[in-house]
This record gives structure tokens, sequence and C-alpha cells, in this order.
């Protein structure tokens, strides 16, 4: 679990009636259903966009959103706490005398968007004031009135609290019963209802949807009172409650007897077999420090992914105005012209708003812009940053690539991180082949701690499960595991892809951003890859 991630978890855990900020107020469970009238929407949309124009801006985008949010939150065989939340307002960005200016309101009344309208246009004048460069945004096309939803089969906001909280701990239940000392597991459940319109001529209607189910399995060695603890294998997605119906067809059984999932997550299954992994970990032996090749899970690249090739490529770190969550960059612009060498031949990352059951997938971005796939990484070498509508000049590009978004209504909208993956190889192979030919390696599965520095440069990562590989056979589980690396070094040092077969999708559900701090969720595709000679530390051992 992401640092951020635990934050926003312990915030949820603080309190039974406490909502965290971003969560709104405390509705009932049959108000998640709801929605705003679509000619109220438009209305007011209008009546915003026309004070704007009245008070002078040469631009404006107006967003009316109504965000959903629901928790169960479990431990044992108890029901820990129930969260369901609601926030709904209208956001208002313009230009005027070429300068940027912002205002909310919760009142979806005429005189309501009126009043913000002129308020964010005020702010643009008194910021225009001391502005050095005009706003330059790139042109987006007017679509009109156009509508897109999150291919679900089935709303999780539908499904009753008490069959979610039923799911919760029967899992509880079954991990109990298999061995463990303790277990916590929690189903998050999101929709944004999202409406945008602006002077380029677009109405917008969204409908984007996300689920999570997080769990943790504790074993205690009541002997000696060691206790070692395995996270859940799921990943966050952009689905319906139809993740959560097994389907033997998305589960994959890896080398070693780990069981992972795709598009259709079996969370009492893991449970178990997260409860008999734990007790495998008590008796592992501790690593060896030095150097080995991984063999990496998408269960857990897609956090090294996140961390060393999406931040670092988000334009605005990458220019310095980004320095919130682990600083700005070391892939400057001088890089992109040099064609910097970021990673080996095996190496190609893209960036891609329209990924399906991804969590970033959406078709607009909150400047009204379609969204689209684009390289960042090909053949290993950099050729490209996620840019904005207002960055888009820096980099001599005539459109933005639409990565903007907010968090809410209330706040504005900014560069965010789309889905950056790592493409599968071309050529068919498969993990238990790839572990084969490995000597000396180890095989990492799920997400762990981490940590990295203020130019994403230098990092360290651990996870959850860690196989020794020894002459391409696994021997077993071992213990004490963090690799470090260099990130240019680190994917340079990538000498395989497995094939499409093996493609998985990981992510962050709560991913950090900006001051005042926003969230968004964000995916990470890959296939198992293989990264020669990394520098392996063991955790467990004392300098003193």
């Amino acid at each position: 679990m992401q640092r951020r991630d635990f934050l926003a978890l312990s915030g949820l855990t603080a309190g039974g009636l406490l909502l965290p900020s971003f969560f709104g107020k405390a509705i009932a469970a049959e108000q998640l259903l709801e929605t705003l009238d679509p000619a109220l929407k438009k209305r007011l949309a209008d009546d915003a966009l026309t004070a704007a124009k009245a008070a002078g801006a040469s631009y404006c985008d107006v967003r009316i959103g109504r965000y959903l949010r629901q928790a169960v939150m479990t431990r044992e065989n108890k029901v820990q706490g129930v969260m369901n939340g609601e926030s709904t307002g209208v956001g208002i960005r313009v230009i005027v005398n070429g300068a940027w200016g912002f205002a909310a309101t919760n009142d979806l009344t005429q005189a309501g968007v009126v009043k913000a309208a002129q308020q964010a246009a005020a702010i643009a004048k008194a910021n225009a004031k001391f502005q050095t460069a005009p706003v330059q945004l790139a042109k987006a096309p007017g679509y009109g009135d156009v509508a897109w939803k999150t291919p679900i089969r089935k709303n999780a906001m539908a499904v009753p609290i008490k069959e979610k909280a039923e799911l919760l701990l029967g899992v509880n239940a079954a991990a109990m019963a298999a061995g463990a000392s303790f277990v916590n597991s929690t189903l998050f459940a999101i929709n944004e209802q999202k409406y945008f319109a602006s002077t380029d001529g677009s109405y917008i209607d969204q409908d984007v949807h996300r689920i999570w189910a997080p769990m943790g399995v504790t074993v205690i060695d009541k002997t000696t009172g060691k206790f070692r603890s395995r996270a859940g294998l799921s990943s966050p997605r952009g689905m319906g409650y139809e993740y959560l119906e097994p389907d033997p067809a998305e589960r994959f059984e890896l080398p070693g007897g780990a069981v992972v999932y795709r598009n259709a997550y079996d969370m009492q299954a893991d449970a178990i077999a997260a409860a008999k992994q734990v007790k495998e970990k008590l008796a592992a032996k501790s690593v060896k420090p030095g150097k080995y090749d991984l063999v990496l899970d998408p269960s857990h690249t897609w956090l090294t992914i996140h961390e060393s090739v999406g931040h670092p490529l988000e334009l605005d770190r990458v220019l310095g105005y980004e320095a919130n969550y682990a600083g700005t960059s070391f892939a400057t612009l001088d890089k992109r012209e040099a064609h910097f060498q970021y990673g080996s031949d095996k190496v190609n990352i893209v960036a891609d708003k329209t990924q399906p059951g991804s969590l970033g997938a959406v078709g607009y971005d909150d400047e009204g812009v379609k969204c689209k796939r684009w390289d960042l990484i090909k053949a290993g070498k950099l050729v490209d940053y996620q840019t904005i509508r207002d960055q888009a000049h820096i980099l001599g590009k005539t459109e933005s690539d639409g990565c903007c978004y907010a968090d809410s209504w209330s706040s504005v909208q900014f560069q965010r991180m789309a889905n950056v993956s790592l493409l599968a190889g071309k050529e068919k192979l498969s993990p238990a082949e790839m572990v084969k030919g490995v000597e000396n390696g180890i095989y990492i599965i799920g997400d762990g701690s981490f940590s990295i520095d203020q130019q994403r440069y230098n990092a360290q990562f651990g996870g959850q499960l860690f196989y020794e590989i020894k002459n391409g056979k696994i021997t077993g589980q071992i213990e004490d595991v963090a690799y470090q690396i260099r990130t240019p070094e680190f994917w340079n040092a990538c000498a395989a892809v497995c094939d499409e077969r093996d493609y998985r999708l990981g992510g962050s559900f709560f991913d950090g951003k900006g001051q005042p701090g926003q969230v968004s969720a964000v995916s990470h595709g890959s296939a198992t890859a293989r990264f020669n000679g990394i520098n392996v530390i063991n955790t467990a051992r004392s300098l003193g």
C-alpha cells in the first residue's frame, strides 16, 4: 500500500461518523442512486457561461459534479463502519486578460452560478496584474452534446450494504479458518457524475465508476511472538460490482503457486491463500543481500512504473511547477530532445486514458479534451510527456493529451497522470518460461513499501511475496527483500517482458498530488518483466 493510500485509509478508520473531507456529506445508501436532472445541468452551465462572458472572459469552462463514495469496513467478525458520502456543486474556471480565475459553489441556482462566474472573473482580473505571460490555451473542438459511461454490468451502489458486509465477513471468516490471527477487509465504491460545458461548444455528460476491495491478513507465531502479513492481491478497477464475482477464466496461477486475478477477483480464495502464505513467510529464510535478476509480477510492477515513470513524466513536475508528493523530475526537457535512453529496447511505455477497466478511463478529461493513447517511451527512448491545454505550447504541440482532472467540483483541475503502462512483449513468453531462464533471482509478487527521492531518480521497493529462484527453479519463499534502483539504470536492465496473455492492471485508488492536495485514481498495466543485476538489500539487517 502506498503512503498516500495508507493516509486515506487511516482517515477512514478514525471514527464511524466523521467522514474524510473528500467523502463529502453523509447520506443514506438509497441516495447513492440518485442523479441530477440533465436539463438543470445544461441550464446552469449556460447561465454560468453567459455570466462569465459578460464579465470579460475570453474562455470559460463549467464542471457540475455529483461525487458519490461508499466504504464498508470490517475486521474479523465485525463491521467497523459504513460510510456513504456525497458532494455536489459547480466549479467555474475562466480566462480574463490572459489569466486564470476559478470559483466554486454548491448553490445550484441561476443566482448561485452567476455569482460564482463573476467571482472567477474577478479573481482572473486580479491575477492578470501579476501575470508575466498570458495563458496560451491549446485549441479543443466543441463536441456538442455527448455522453460517456464506464461500461459496467452491475452498479456497486445498487448492491445492498448487507450483501457487501456479508461478502467481507465471509472473506474474514475464511481467512481465520485458514489460520489467520487477524484480518481486515474493506470495499470502496466510487461514482463520479460529471457534467462539463465550455465556451468551445462542448456539453459532456459522464458517469464514471470505480471499485476496490483491499484486505490485510496477519498471522502470529504464538511461540516466538513473531508476526507476518500479506495484503490482498486484487487491483482497484474502473468496473462495477461484477469485478467481485469470481470467474475461473480470470484466475492466473503463477510459478511457485501464488494466484492472481485480472478482470474478476475471488476475494475469499485470495484470503485463504494469504493466510497459508503468511504462515510460510514465518518460516522463510532471510534474503542474502546482493545482485539478483528480478522477475516482477504486474501486481508489483505497477507501483514501480507509477513512481519511476508516471510521475517523472508529468510535464508540470518536469518544469518545476509541481513538487508536492516527492518532488519534481530528473527527466528534463533536454532529455526528450536528445531521445534519452530511459530503458532498454524492451521498454515501451504508453499513456492511455481509454483503456477499458482501468481506473483512469474516461471519454473526456476535465478540460473537455477527448481522451487518447500516446507513447511516452518507445524502444527505451524518451519521446513525450503528459500535457494539458495550457502546457501544450511548451512542447510545440497544438493539442492537449487529455489528462487534466479535478477530484471535486470545488477543486480546480490540473495535470494528472494518465494510465501509464509497460506494453507486453511481442515474442511468446510466459512467466514460467521466464523463470526457467533465471539462474540466481527473486520473483516478486504484490506491492509493498517504497521510498523515492525528490527527482524520482533513486528509489527502493518492497513487495508482498518473494520467491527465491535457483537454476531456473523456485525453491521457496524468502523474506526481508527490498531492491534499490536508479531509474534509468533499472529500466535499462529490463531483459524481457512476457507476452499479452500475462498482461494485467494494478493501480492506485487514492493517488495524491498538489497543494491543496487532491486525489485521483490511475492504473498501470504490464506483463511479468525481468530485470537483470538489481541490488537487493535485507530490510531486517541492523547496522548497530
